[in-house]
């Protein structure tokens, strides 16, 4: 085994042991207010990038800034040959910064862009695009690939397959993971947001979910279309707009497969994808956390549905 991934697999179990947790989420998320839920995170690992946060948004985005961070650290463990998979998952802040950088140039206030650092696979070139028909042409140019013809419209929901498509081929183990992510995600646009799905978000889709999905139009008939193992990923879901209780019970069991892979007996790539899974949804948990507090809501309806 490379020596890198020896240090990068004991790098990421102790990250790994720094979450926060399940128990304190919810600890959390019984706080009154947001302040009071901020202060039990003091002492964690997304403390830094807390301080000085007084809105929800801006907290949320401290957590998936803490995230990034860790991969970043980790890839300094690591030489360029074994960076494939980690500038994989940093992906989907690389596609958050395109879709951001969308709505701006559309005359949209947005956050500042995540700095992805050597993490970065097409960004230092799209982010000079001067307009959104400019940052379509560059994204198809990009390793993102052709947008379809609809451009900005499906924008968001390709890019989102593509990047799962990507993490899947850098990391078998996640294949199972990026798949049900996959379903739940065409299954939001043509079930609750009634989107035909288009030929290019068809085509995305296909490594992972395969062709006869595409024609269903209900819930049933779409969760059989399915391959087979993908289709307990809607297990308990009788209706489209419940859909988001499937992304969260996807979480819990991301966290439980990612565990198993973060205790196998030897250093490489299965223990820092272990960690990499483990500490994301963690941050999601607080972030789940963090909006039940705001609210005053004493516990948290998503928490719960990843129980």
């Amino acid at each position: 085994m490379n020596a890198d991934w020896v240090g990068a697999s004991v790098r990421a179990r102790s990250m790994a042991r720094r979450r926060v947790g399940a128990g304190a989420a919810r600890e959390i998320a019984a706080q009154p207010s947001l302040g009071s839920a901020l202060a039990l995170l003091a002492d964690s690992v997304h403390a830094g990038r807390l301080a000085g946060c007084t809105t929800l948004a801006d907290a949320q985005r401290a957590t998936r800034e803490t995230v990034l961070w860790q991969l970043r650290v980790l890839a300094g463990w690591l030489s360029a040959g074994g960076t494939r998979l980690l500038r994989a998952v940093a992906g989907g802040f690389e596609r958050d910064n395109i879709l951001a950088l969308a709505r701006r140039l559309d005359g949209h206030p947005t956050p500042a862009d995540f700095e992805l650092g050597a993490l970065a696979t097409a960004w230092p070139r799209l982010r000079t695009a001067s307009s959104v028909e400019d940052l379509v042409a560059a994204v198809r140019r990009s390793a993102w690939g052709d947008p379809g013809a609809e451009g900005s419209t499906t924008l968001p929901d390709v890019l989102t397959l593509v990047w799962l498509r990507t993490v899947a081929g850098a990391a078998p183990e996640a294949r199972r993971w990026t798949a049900a992510a996959s379903a739940l995600t065409v299954g939001r646009s043509l079930l609750v947001e009634r989107v035909v799905p288009s030929v290019r978000l068809r085509e995305v889709a296909r490594p992972l979910l395969g062709r006869t999905w595409e024609e269903t139009r209900d819930l049933a008939a779409f969760r059989a279309a399915l391959p087979s193992s993908v289709r307990p990923a809607l297990d308990g879901v009788e209706d489209a707009s419940r859909l988001w209780r499937a992304e969260a019970a996807l979480r819990a069991r991301v966290e439980s497969d990612a565990h198993g892979l973060l205790h196998g007996p030897r250093p490489g790539p299965s223990i820092v994808l272990g960690a990499i899974a483990v500490l994301d949804v963690d941050a999601w948990r607080v972030r789940a956390a963090l909006a039940a507090a705001a609210v005053g809501a004493g516990s948290s309806e998503v928490l719960d549905a990843a129980a």
